[in-house]
């Protein structure tokens, strides 16, 4: 999308909703694209973008751009993913410890029936199938290959924080996966 930015930013201004709705058709989808890459979560980084088209059209007349819209735009995004990052960073190692000791606690695969497991197992790798590629990848050669972190590391040629990192958040999204199916086995059973 080719524009002027002064131009469509002097609309905005003028709280034109035709300029204000090419906009963000636009650059919508990039920019969610943009936020996934830090967040690897299409719904948060869904929201994240919506917010910055409010705050935009909220506070447009506030705005001075020095380089581009667009620029500003992804600098926008980028900025509140890392509010988002720093936020969960606070509170990640309680949520983890949170959802390990529910899982230890209640939903170890002990506590399936034996003819039950196979099913479990297809669960897990149909959620893994679904990771970012990078999550995918790590977690694939973490709990199907049991390789080590480093190892992943080397494999992969990513630090070893990365693969921490991107492990943490399969952990948390596996783990409402067999949360959800062990309520779901208690129901049944």
């Amino acid at each position: 999308m080719i524009f002027n930015s002064k131009e469509i930013l002097g609309e905005i201004q003028k709280k034109n909703h035709f300029e204000f709705r090419r906009l963000y058709v636009g650059l919508y989808h990039e920019l969610v694209l943009y936020a996934n890459g830090y967040l690897f979560d299409q719904d948060s980084s869904e929201d994240v973008v919506q917010e910055v088209f409010a705050c935009l059209w909220d506070k447009s007349n506030k705005i001075a751009i020095e380089t581009n819209l667009k620029s500003y735009l992804y600098a926008m995004v980028r900025n509140r993913c890392f509010n988002i990052l720093k936020a969960i960073k606070i509170t990640y190692v309680s949520k983890i410890t949170e959802v390990e000791t529910t899982i230890e606690a209640s939903c170890s695969p002990d506590w399936f029936p034996e003819d039950e497991k196979p099913l479990l197992y297809e669960q897990v790798l149909k959620v893994i199938n679904n990771f970012p590629l990078k999550m995918r990848n790590i977690a694939k050669l973490r709990f199907v290959d049991n390789y080590r972190f480093n190892e992943i590391a080397d494999e992969l040629d990513v630090s070893v924080n990365t693969v921490k990192t991107q492990l943490r958040r399969a952990k948390l999204k596996l783990g409402k996966l067999v949360i959800y199916i062990a309520i779901l086995f208690s129901i049944v059973h």
